[in-house]
């Protein structure tokens, strides 16, 4: 989920920062979530904010959203600077996101290199077994 709320994040920023009405950047990062979950989520803010509700509020209503997410946003909309807000959330989690797949790449390589010493090895075996079986069969 930390990839999803990243991208809704960058999304939502960079309609901010271009002028685009909230109720219209909401639409479009729904359309463009990847994530049937987000999207009705996201739908369902855009709801509540059409009825005259914050950004932030409807955000804490689910447990879709981290309260760091919603917080940063609520600080964002009093200071009339959601568009950076947002920037800034979405470099959190483009850093978190990459720190947790170097971690898993680092628990992963030494799996490839045991799986590729063993296929190395079984070759190896393949081209020999024949050879000490000529060399039985010689002697």
């Amino acid at each position: 989920t930390k990839i999803a709320v990243g991208r809704f994040c960058s999304t939502m920023s960079t309609m901010m920062s271009s002028g685009v009405a909230i109720i219209e950047a909401l639409n479009i990062c729904a359309a463009s979530s990847g994530n049937v979950r987000i999207e009705e989520f996201v739908l369902n803010v855009r709801d509540e904010i059409s009825k005259g509700s914050t950004f932030a509020d409807p955000l804490g209503n689910g447990s879709l959203f981290p309260k760091m997410v919603i917080s940063m946003v609520a600080v964002g909309e009093s200071t009339g600077t959601l568009d950076e807000t947002l920037k800034k959330v979405t470099d959190i989690y483009d850093e978190e996101v990459d720190t947790a797949i170097a971690a898993m790449m680092s628990m992963i390589e030494p799996l490839m290199i045991v799986v590729i010493g063993g296929i190395v090895g079984f070759i190896v075996i393949a081209m020999y077994l024949p050879i000490f079986g000529l060399a039985g069969a010689v002697g």
